[in-house]
């Protein structure tokens, strides 16, 4: 942690295991978290408080986390899994396993970059598959109706 008035370091946390790969502040609390291939951690500014381990289940190497401000965290995997938490309980509530696009390699199936638009509602997603994704909420969506909303494309987009 960095104070920048002065130009030196506030803190060093080191709570992680396994490198750090990602990091996402919340858009109007004072807290962030941060991941990488242990676990989801929560923590608390100025200071960098712990605060706790989102119960982290994704059996990938998480590459990205996005916050809006409604409270809702996205983590996107190397495996191309993305999960939809609650940011105050860390629970996880929605699972989507995307598809790799035709002409491209299991392998590519990674989810790179993760970021809310200006509204907050769609999360766009950069993919290894060289395509990005972009998700919505279903107005009238329940648990049981909606438990995964898969992004497709256009079938008029060319692979090159």
């Amino acid at each position: 942690m960095w104070d920048l008035r002065k130009g030196a370091t506030m803190a060093t946390l080191t709570y992680h295991k396994k490198s750090v790969r990602a990091l996402a502040g919340h858009p109007t609390e004072h807290t962030f978290v941060s991941a990488g291939a242990d676990n989801i951690k929560k923590f608390k500014l100025p200071g960098g408080d712990f605060l706790h381990n989102t119960l982290s289940q994704q059996r990938a190497i998480v590459n990205t986390l996005a916050v809006n401000e409604d409270g809702v965290m996205a983590s996107g995997g190397d495996d191309g899994s993305l999960w939809f938490w609650d940011y105050n309980s860390g629970h996880c509530y929605q699972q989507v396993e995307p598809v790799v696009q035709p002409g491209s390699l299991d392998s590519e199936a990674g989810v790179y970059a993760a970021s809310y638009d200006i509204t907050g509602s769609r999360l766009i997603t950069c993919n290894a598959d060289k395509t990005i994704g972009c998700y919505r909420p279903v107005e009238d969506a329940t648990p049981e109706s909606a438990p995964g909303l898969p992004y497709h494309p256009p079938s008029t987009i060319r692979r090159f």
